[in-house]
């Protein structure tokens, strides 16, 4: 395959304030971010964005890479104690990226694994009843900032998970087993639809197998409305290869719907032995990175992101850290080491990103009638000419719309 498809072109009329063309005009052409979303989860920027912390140079590295981000909305941390949200914490740190120019998503609305434990003892009715009230509530809150959401997560197992430390089953668990499995994606799409029509979104899972596609036939036989596929790819017991990305990606390309490669990982130290069956049951003291796993990690990121990003159903990827400090289960699968120095696979991915699929910025002159041609990688563009300044999106192939920039003579 060929990255093509990720190409298009806009044809810009540059006009002065008195509706003219302007000629023979020099205008500057930057891309500022990707059509296609080149993610990491933004949880360790959540302190930075409300003033808890100082991680600058967190910051200034996450944005150097990336331009989506994923924040935290596991109802057991985000609502430990009913009717107290975190609303507002994490309202600033969404606005923050967003002032960023970063697209959001929040992760996720329904789930059963990080539960909220006062919902357990509740009657099967009310819970349903306040599954709804938190999915309206969160949507329309960051409405206008987070658009974007993962509606229900891990479903395939869901009826059958089980999560009871304190002896009270879990409650989403128990209404899964209820209603089932395409009930519980109606309950989660359709509210949030309800709540913010304009939203996107999608279903989650890491079961890739033919158990996620049924639940993904079966409710989309039912006539819900998915907007996109996520595909969680976490390798902490090493890189499962290119071709079986590609028969994942082209085997879940079938439902016609955009694919999210939502969860991906890959360890820059030892690897998970293989017989771990839940990634959560892998407990160790210290999980280093090493040179080789660091040179492994870069390698096989860049092969993992070029197939993917070949793949014209793919239209997003995100990595699950930027950073081994704090990193999931303690796993090395940052970018950066926990010192914050970088990874090879740091500048690995910086030099395809925003190098090697990046345009550059340029000067271009308009022709006799003003316009010029505005050619390069899918995704958000800003043209200037003098003091006047406006942002486009180069997002059709070859040919593309009209645009005019007022700018002085």
């Amino acid at each position: 395959m060929t990255l093509a498809h990720r190409h298009g072109s806009v044809v810009v009329t540059v006009i002065g304030d008195d509706g003219s063309p302007l000629a023979h005009h020099d205008v500057r052409v930057e891309q500022i971010r990707h059509a296609f979303g080149f993610g990491n989860i933004g949880f360790d920027l959540i302190p930075h964005a409300n003033g808890e912390a100082d991680e600058r140079a967190l910051a200034d590295a996450w944005l150097a890479l990336f331009d989506t981000a994923t924040l935290p909305f596991y109802w057991g941390d985000f609502e430990p104690e009913r009717g107290r949200p975190d609303t507002a914490r994490l309202l600033t740190a969404a606005r923050w990226f967003a002032e960023r120019g970063v697209r959001l998503k929040g992760h996720p609305l329904v789930w059963h694994t990080v539960k909220a434990r006062w919902l357990d003892p509740l009657p099967s009715d009310e819970v349903e009843r306040v599954i709804r009230d938190r999915i309206t509530r969160e949507v329309r809150d960051f409405a206008g900032v987070i658009d974007t959401w993962d509606a229900i997560n891990e479903v395939a197992i869901m009826p059958v998970f089980e999560n009871e430390p304190d002896g009270v089953p879990n409650a989403v668990s128990r209404l899964a087993r209820e209603r089932g499995r395409t009930a519980m994606v109606r309950l989660a799409f359709e509210t949030a639809r309800a709540a913010r029509p304009s939203a996107t979104l999608l279903i989650n899972d890491f079961d890739l197998s033919e158990r996620y596609e049924r639940v993904i036939e079966d409710a989309l036989a039912a006539g819900i409305a998915i907007d996109a596929i996520g595909l969680q790819t976490h390798m902490h017991q090493g890189f499962r290869g290119v071709e079986w990305l590609r028969e994942k990606a082209d085997r879940f390309a079938r439902f016609g719907l955009p694919l999210h490669f939502t969860e991906v990982s890959l360890v820059s130290g030892a690897l998970m032995p293989p017989e771990i069956d839940d990634l959560n049951d892998y407990v160790v003291d210290s999980w280093p990175s090493t040179p080789e796993g660091e040179q492994r990690q870069a390698d096989e990121l860049e092969a993992l992101y070029r197939a993917l990003t070949e793949h014209p159903a793919v239209q997003a990827i995100t990595y699950w850290g930027l950073s081994d400090r704090g990193a999931w289960l303690g796993a090395p699968i940052g970018l950066l080491r926990a010192d914050g120095s970088p990874k090879p696979s740091y500048e690995r991915l910086r030099s395809l990103i925003r190098g090697e699929w990046w345009t550059p910025a340029t000067t271009l002159r308009t022709d006799a009638a003003g316009r010029i041609r505005v050619a390069g990688w899918r995704g958000r563009y800003r043209v200037s000419a003098g003091a006047a300044i406006a942002e486009f999106d180069v997002d059709e192939p070859e040919g593309g719309r009209t645009i005019a920039l007022a700018a002085p003579h």
